[in-house]
């Protein structure tokens, strides 16, 4: 496995593969892997005869009061991980190689899909993923590129871009990587404490029951209501909850398949989770 820090590294690593027309799968991360990382890697693996996972801090997506400086930075314990799934190349960008030293005068935003939710909650946030993601997608250049279900907003942004501005890529959504628990695999898990972690599946535990509601007949709204109480009732602070259709509009009964969405905070860390309720009639 090869690690390139540079742009025109990487371009020389990945020459001979678009020479010979093999396909070449991506993986953009931040670092600080977990397992739903790694399941990213191997879906990749599956499907491309390269696969390329990026490791890069991106400093304009976090708000000013977001934990960007605190993030952390495990580059050598991420590699070995990626080693042995089967990553071929790590590109490992300072934040110089991505932005230069000049001003930045260009933005990217996704209308719409990015005005509420976690974009409600974190302005600026998709543009510096719109960003950043259009940056690597021009230089790693993939045939397919692969992303987690768990933020299933940026996931839909992230499709929306590769639609709008016609970038010749597959967007693969993978399912969530939960622990044996069910709380939704995160990098943001290892800021919770022993007492905390043992309450986070709560968020899982309370989407789960309110798809066997959904399926007895209960109202939406009801539902809905339901989360909120459990989820307050366990010491969680509510961001949000709401239901959307896979298109993430908004919609007010279950006529249709749904994902509902969660974002809570729990001591000082804010977690997020979805699930997808399928509708039969």
């Amino acid at each position: 496995m090869k690690t390139e820090t540079t742009i025109q590294g990487l371009s020389a690593s990945l020459n001979p593969a678009r020479a010979s027309r093999k396909m070449i799968g991506f993986v953009p991360t931040m670092g600080n892997l977990h397992e739903g990382h790694l399941n990213l890697v191997r879906e990749a693996r599956k499907l491309c005869d390269v696969v390329v996972v990026s490791i890069f801090v991106n400093p304009i997506q976090f708000g000013p009061n977001e934990d960007f400086d605190n993030y952390p930075r495990t580059l050598e314990h991420d590699s070995h991980l990626l080693a042995e799934v089967g990553c071929d190349i790590v590109f490992a960008p300072s934040v110089e190689q991505m932005y230069g030293n000049h001003p930045r005068l260009t933005n990217i935003s996704v209308g719409e899909i990015t005005n509420d939710l976690c974009g409600l909650q974190r302005p600026g946030h998709f543009d510096g993923v719109a960003v950043v993601v259009t940056k690597l997608f021009n230089i790693v250049q993939p045939n397919y590129a692969f992303f987690g279900q768990k933020d299933f907003q940026q996931l839909a942004v992230i499709k929306q871009l590769v639609r709008d501005l016609n970038m010749p890529i597959d967007v693969i959504g993978v399912p969530i990587t939960r622990a044996e628990d069910g709380l939704a695999l995160s990098s943001r898990n290892g800021y919770l404490s022993e007492q905390e972690r043992k309450t986070a599946p709560t968020i899982y535990q309370t989407l789960k029951t309110a798809e066997t509601d959904l399926h007895n007949g209960q109202a939406l709204s009801d539902v809905l209501e339901k989360i909120r109480v459990n989820l307050t009732d366990a010491g969680f602070v509510v961001d949000y909850i709401e239901a959307r259709s896979p298109s993430l509009q908004k919609i007010d009964q279950f006529d249709q398949d749904v994902v509902l969405f969660i974002a809570a905070k729990l001591g000082k860390t804010r977690l997020i989770d979805n699930l997808q309720v399928k509708y039969s009639s």
